[in-house]
Formats: structure tokens, C-alpha cells, sequence
């Protein structure tokens, strides 16, 4: 055994099912290590880079690299929010990257934009620090708040009119209820079902993000759709824990009228689309296909494109009240918000409002009609 190492044993583990994460389009295996140094202490700062020091760098060689005098050169586009992640503490994180892997990174100086330069003498150097890249910027994207998402409009007049009514008859009737009141309601002009969250921090990813949307509307909606309009009922309620006297996110169910599966196999696909590029996280098995009518994070955030953020997430909150929503699952759990053909799917943009009050959109797909 050599001097200032320790052997640890190993989890139990199928080393034939590895676990795997997909980053930048990219599938990773995770190889866990057995050994540890010691006397190495983890900077706070610098922990997503020691969170990735285990992955392997096994993806299929298929990138293209410009050959020089000297090596190898490839060049990447990565917004530059995500520079410090690669840098680190003191420039500590890309030193460490460009020892293990004895390359030469440049990175754009503060306040710069342009891609990161990766040159070695040897190929598999480059390789392997862009696939490192690629994991550490997948890493710091799931903890940056989200930035836009792919929605449903679902805010017809019929429908914003019952949702109306339903606010002033709730309101009324459930007076005096645990923490209840006018603040916990959705903007009726933004009613929508949320497919999935995406983080872009630069105009490239939304660009790619707007390519992506128009590759769906080829590959994926017409089949999936059989070309036939998606035409929905909006009714009854449900809550999403389980306790009706302590209530988070109280919303409305939909169906499609032919009670068909498409709308719930047109969700999954186009999430799993999105999944693959790298620009969007799964976040279960299944799109939960609903519409949001009342949610306690609204108190905080009006602009009603609130998703409760994840544990370590940037914007989640230990200040959430719940409210008392026995009331109105018992008055109006099987309540009526009608019908309407889903028309458009939309890259919305949080925090925005186009001119019909729904969010501003970086891109707009339509939907059979």
C-alpha cells in the first residue's frame, strides 16, 4: 500500500448497471473509486468539481478537433455564468482540471463572452476535459433558478371566466379558512400546464432551445397527435400532499375528451426530447399534467410561473405557509373550469407578460386545430 493513501470498501453495487447521468446530449457512467486521499480537504466552494472527480470519462469519441502544430485544439460554447464553476476558489478548480488531464483551458476574462479553448498534445486529453466541462456545467445548471419552460396555454375565455367565478365563490364561502386569501390564486390570462423547466443563461441556448421546439412540431406532435386537435376538460381538484388541512398546491385535472393517452404521451416525449439535449432535468417518470389554480408560493411570486424549487436549489424556501383547503375540496372538488382545444405549445419566459397577459414567448409551436 502506498504511503498517505487509504483503501476504502466499496458500496454495494451492480457493476454491471452503473449509475448514469446525462449531460449536454451526452450519456455519463458514474465508476465509484476505492480509494480516498487523505489530507484532502473539500474547498465548499469547489464542490461540484470534487462531486464530478469520480465520473469516467467513457462517451463515444466523436468529436471533432482541430488538429495543430503542437496538438489538439476544440473550442466550446458555454455561457459565461458558468465560468466561475470551472475556475473556482482561486482559479484552483481549473488548475486541478488541467492537471489531471494535461490540457491547457482558456477561459474568456470576467465580464467576456466567447467559448473555452481546450488544447493538449494528445487527443484524449481534450476529451476528456471537455467531458468534465460538460458535467460540471450540467451541475451548476440544476441549481440555478429557472429561467424559462415549456408550457400549455390553457386560458381560453370560457376558462378564465369559470376560474373567475370559482376565486370569488371560494373566497366567499371558505372566509376565515387557515391562510387563505386572494394572494394564493393563479393569474387567470396565465393558466397553463407546465411540461418541464429549462435554465438559459445565454441567447445560443435559447436558440437551441427554439430549434429544438421546432424539431418536435415535426417528429413529435403530428404523430403523437394523429393530427387531431387535443381537446380538454378542465375539472375537479386534487392537492399535492396529503393532508387537506395543510395545502400547498391545490389544482385542477384535465383530460382529453376522447379519453385517450396522447396528451400524457405527447408530454412525456417532449420532455424526453429536452431531457436528451442537456437543456432540461427529469424530474419524474412521468409529466404530471395539471393545471395549477392556487399554490402558496404565489404570496411570494405573482408572476404565477412559481415551480417549488428543489432541496439546495437557488430560490427554494423554508417560509412557505400552507393553507387549510378542506373547504373547498368539500365545496368544490369536482368543479367545472371547461373545455378548450389546446392550440399552442410555448418556450414561456418566466418573469414576463406579452401583450394578451400571458408570458412572453421565445417560441411558439401550433397544434392541430
Amino acid at each position: 500500500m502506498s504511503l498517505g493513501r487509504r483503501y476504502i470498501p466499496l458500496p454495494t453495487m451492480d457493476v454491471l448497471r452503473p449509475p448514469l447521468v446525462w449531460a449536454m446530449g451526452q450519456c455519463y457512467r458514474k465508476n465509484l473509486s476505492s480509494e480516498v486521499e487523505d489530507g484532502n480537504q473539500e474547498d465548499p466552494e469547489d464542490t461540484a468539481y470534487h462531486d464530478e472527480c469520480g465520473w469516467n470519462d467513457e462517451v463515444c469519441d466523436s468529436l471533432i478537433l482541430e488538429e495543430t502544430d503542437s496538438g489538439f485544439r476544440y473550442e466550446m460554447s458555454v455561457p459565461s455564468a458558468y465560468f466561475k464553476f470551472i475556475i473556482g476558489k482561486k482559479a484552483e478548480t481549473k488548475r486541478r482540471l488541467e492537471n489531471e488531464t494535461a490540457t491547457q483551458i482558456r477561459i474568456p476574462k470576467p465580464g467576456q463572452d466567447g467559448p473555452i479553448v481546450i488544447l493538449s498534445r494528445e487527443r484524449r486529453g481534450v476529451v476528456s476535459a471537455k467531458t468534465r466541462i460538460d458535467v460540471m456545467v450540467d451541475s451548476a445548471r440544476q441549481r440555478q433558478p429557472f429561467t424559462h419552460f415549456l408550457s400549455f396555454p390553457v386560458n381560453g375565455q370560457s376558462v378564465k371566466d369559470s376560474f373567475m367565478d370559482f376565486k370569488h365563490d371560494v373566497l366567499r364561502e371558505c372566509d376565515g379558512d387557515r391562510g387563505l386569501d386572494d394572494t394564493l390564486f393563479q393569474n387567470s390570462s396565465k393558466l397553463h400546464l407546465t411540461l418541464g423547466t429549462l435554465v438559459l443563461l445565454d441567447d445560443a441556448e435559447v436558440q437551441q432551445a427554439e430549434e429544438l421546439l421546432q424539431e418536435c412540431k415535426q417528429d413529435l406532435i403530428g404523430p403523437v397527435s394523429k393530427d387531431e386537435p387535443l381537446k380538454v376538460y378542465i375539472q375537479g381538484l386534487e392537492y399535492m400532499n396529503d393532508d387537506p388541512n395543510a395545502v400547498d398546491v391545490l389544482y385542477a385535472k384535465v383530460e382529453l375528451e376522447d379519453e385517450s393517452d396522447r396528451l400524457q404521451i405527447l408530454c412525456d416525449r417532449l420532455v424526453d426530447k429536452f431531457v436528451s439535449s442537456g437543456l432540461m432535468h427529469r424530474d419524474s417518470d412521468r409529466v404530471k399534467i395539471h393545471v395549477t389554480v392556487m399554490n402558496t408560493m404565489f404570496r411570494k411570486d405573482p408572476s404565477g410561473a412559481v415551480i417549488q424549487a428543489k432541496s439546495g436549489q437557488r430560490g427554494a424556501t423554508k417560509e412557505r405557509v400552507s393553507f387549510d383547503a378542506s373547504n373547498v375540496l368539500r365545496l368544490f372538488g369536482n368543479y367545472s373550469f371547461g373545455q378548450l382545444v389546446i392550440g399552442q405549445l410555448h418556450l414561456s419566459q418566466r418573469y414576463s407578460t406579452s401583450c394578451d397577459g400571458y408570458y412572453q414567448a421565445a417560441a411558439v409551436i401550433d397544434l392541430p386545430s
